[in-house]
């Protein structure tokens, strides 16, 4: 089969694949998919709006908070145009730079998602540790320089992996096992040697989800050590349920990212149908549910939404 030179890529295509067995049920899927879509976009946008409306949420808490929000609009923003396009319109066919940039968009959020939280999880650690200084390390200007760098370090992880695949010779047939573009799927398509690009991209891993996951585990260690060292029971249950909402935001972002792992590595002859659902838990499930953990477990976050509605009401 011949390859695809570079200067053919501005006319390459790459056809997606939508939910495999099911091609028949897309009108159907795409009911529960579109609302969860709406339920992240609109869950994330009134804790955003909630935080910047309320005076009483601007503390580092919510401030990362609404930062974990911005990057789960991304991720679901990202996916959208296709995911739907595939379940209403059998729009299959995406142009490569138009694939290219949805993967690094996905990508780079993923990251920045992960790196907000942890972020997160020393928010915690110092207000439980140190609570009278909590406002006092952890001010406004802080805050935003730490959120630029978690932006800064995940473009500049994530840049380089669509430029490296535009260097590759591409055969004529190129079809995703997704219907979205992720890297680990863009990397079985060219006609060359992609070892590189395979150690390129287990490395960012390494160094941003890996790393990551490890100091969050390092932070609730030392919050554990301190709660246990609280001398009322009272106190160190208080302690700790101000991280439970957290905590469930951790759990629902790295379980289902190592379980795509596994099924990647561990279950490659797995049916197309459980690693396509597998990877949609990953992307779709932490968006949806983090604003409805937020706003349950979290009391301030709760009237902050009730008075974004009392606010509108006033307007009009």
């Amino acid at each position: 089969m011949g390859a695809a030179s570079n200067e053919s890529l501005d006319v390459l295509s790459v056809f997606l694949t939508g939910i495999p067995g099911l091609e028949a049920q897309h009108g159907w899927l795409s009911i529960p998919f579109f609302t969860m879509y709406i339920v992240a976009i609109v869950g994330n946008s009134l804790i955003m709006a909630a935080v910047h409306v309320d005076a009483a949420l601007h503390e580092p808490m919510y401030l990362f908070l609404s930062m974990l929000a911005v990057t789960e609009v991304g991720v679901s923003v990202s996916t959208l145009p296709t995911v739907m396009g595939i379940l209403w319109f059998d729009a299959r066919q995406i142009d490569f730079d138009g694939c290219l940039a949805q993967m690094f968009f996905i990508h780079t959020f993923s990251c920045m998602e992960s790196g907000v939280l942890l972020a997160m999880s020393y928010d915690r650690f110092v207000a439980i540790y140190n609570p009278l200084r909590y406002t006092a390390i952890l001010t406004l200007s802080r805050i935003i320089c730490m959120g630029l760098g978690i932006t800064l370090k995940s473009v500049t992880f994530m840049a380089p992996l669509p430029i490296l695949l535009r260097q590759l010779p591409y055969c004529h047939v190129n079809v995703l096992s997704h219907s979205y573009c992720l890297h680990s799927d863009l990397i079985q398509l060219p006609c060359a040697d992609t070892k590189l690009n395979s150690i390129l991209g287990l490395s960012i891993v390494l160094a941003t989800f890996g790393l990551d996951s490890l100091l969050i585990v390092v932070s609730y260690v030392l919050i554990l050590y301190t709660v246990l060292g609280i001398a009322s029971g009272e106190g160190r249950r208080k302690a700790l349920n101000t991280c439970v909402s957290h905590i469930c935001a951790v759990l629902l972002y790295y379980v289902p990212m190592i379980g795509v792992s596994v099924m990647h590595r561990a279950a490659k002859h797995a049916s197309p149908l459980v690693h396509t659902l597998t990877s949609s838990i990953y992307l779709f499930v932490p968006p949806v549910l983090n604003p409805i953990i937020y706003s349950v477990k979290t009391k301030p976050v709760r009237q902050g939404i009730f008075t974004l509605f009392s606010c509108k009401r006033k307007w009009l």
